[in-house]
């Protein structure tokens, strides 16, 4: 029981920071500004799963060059599955904004810069499962989605960070418009916000070591059904 607990602590703590984001999120004061109104709580969604998508997508990159480095599969597993968590995360980020730009702009999507930015970030990612499995040798595939991994990484930091604040957009912090930290992500909101990028962080992060688990496994019993053959 103590071993369980000393190893599944940060999952308990995950859990725990969901639920008050869940909770909290949908009951405390929050500032009345103009247009935003309620839909400010969606902060604790939106924003805080993008934060949470980049901090994946990062462990991916990390490990495909480490796999470029060491060519241990183990790297490449953890490259993929981290990936695929980071576009999950992508796409639940496009969903919760999608809702958001429906109560602010008034439609489901708008042709904004960093929204169709994004959405060729999220593409190119995309094709990066394409590559792999249209390979079938393990390194040959860990060696070439790496190298895709480090390009599509080095193309959704211009695409979603520089490229929307050279032109308007509606998107706060882009296109001359304030961050939100520069005039309304108060004390009662940082309570909340903050909780919830480690939250969902964590949720991703465990999440992406259940199939790192799964994916081990599945290679191993394969090693076993080769040797058995």
């Amino acid at each position: 029981m103590g071993l369980t607990l000393q190893n599944n602590w940060w999952k308990i703590i995950g859990i725990l920071l969901i639920y008050y984001v869940l909770i909290f999120g949908l009951i405390i004061d929050v500032p009345r500004l103009d247009i935003l109104n309620e839909t400010i709580r969606n902060l604790f969604f939106h924003v805080a799963i993008w934060f949470a998508m980049f901090i994946m997508l990062i462990v991916s990159v990390i490990h495909a060059i480490k796999y470029l480095k060491t060519s241990s599969l183990k790297h490449d597993i953890i490259a993929s599955e981290f990936a695929t968590m980071g576009i999950v995360f992508g796409l639940m980020g496009i969903a919760t904004g999608s809702i958001w730009a429906r109560f602010t702009w008034g439609g489901w999507w708008v042709n904004d810069p960093k929204l169709n930015a994004t959405t060729i970030a999220l593409l190119i990612y995309l094709a990066y499962f394409v590559l792999r499995s249209s390979i079938e040798d393990s390194h040959q595939k860990g060696r070439i989605s790496s190298v895709y991994n480090i390009f599509a990484f080095a193309a959704a930091i211009p695409l979603i960070f520089i490229l929307p604040r050279l032109t308007d957009s509606l998107h706060p912090g882009n296109g001359g418009n304030p961050g939100f930290s520069a005039y309304d992500l108060d004390s009662d909101l940082r309570k909340v916000f903050y909780p919830a990028v480690i939250g969902w962080t964590l949720l991703g992060v465990w999440l992406a070591t259940l199939r790192i688990r799964i994916k081990n496994l599945s290679v191993k019993a394969e090693e076993f059904h080769q040797i058995d053959s």
